[in-house]
């Protein structure tokens, strides 16, 4: 180990660099000129959007042997210019937090316990029933022999997590199958 110099102390180096507002290199301990940004050792770096509302400000998610390290605001996001609010700078916590439900869980009418399903049980299940309580509640006219061609049998509550084009096609689907009860969570 060297022996420490009082040349060496960042007063002198500013005035031997000429940096005599201590605002360049000669203000810099060894240490801080070794560290290293925490997203330099990323395998990849993938643009991605914040899933926490429907603002829709850019990230930069990286990864590290197939594990998100890190996620930071996009200064090419011309929505948020690399700036995320608190939920959207701690979402990296959504993808790396040991209690993250993975599979699809279901519980059946009156049962104590739940039972994981695959996902296309689970989605012919959902597909089922959401026909089945479309043409039980189906109005094609009413008692004036008006046309309707609505059912109340299905309703849609969205939610602020989705982006404008998920919301645009879910309305899109709901109001094909004939439900008029189309709200979001966001203007509740």
């Amino acid at each position: 180990m060297s022996r420490f110099s009082p040349l060496e102390w960042p007063v002198f180096r500013q005035l031997r660099s000429g940096d005599v507002l201590g605002r360049g290199p000669a203000v810099e301990s060894p240490r801080t000129k070794a560290m290293q940004s925490r997203t330099a050792t990323a395998d990849r770096m993938a643009q991605s959007v914040c899933p926490f509302c429907a603002v829709g400000c850019g990230q930069r998610v990286y990864v590290k042997d197939e594990r998100v390290i890190a996620i930071e605001g996009d200064p090419d996001s011309p929505i948020s210019r690399g700036r995320l609010c608190p939920k959207g700078a701690s979402s990296e916590q959504l993808v790396n937090n040991p209690l993250r439900q993975t599979t699809v869980r279901y519980r059946a009418p009156y049962a104590t316990q739940w039972q994981d399903l695959d996902r296309d049980t689970a989605i012919d299940m959902i597909a089922d029933r959401f026909l089945e309580a479309r043409r039980r509640h189906w109005q094609d006219v009413d008692e004036h022999g008006n046309p309707l061609r609505r059912t109340m049998g299905v309703a849609s509550l969205g939610g602020a997590t989705l982006d404008n084009e998920e919301n645009y096609l879910i309305k899109k689907l709901f109001t094909a199958a004939g439900a008029i009860q189309i709200e979001n969570q966001a203007r509740i």
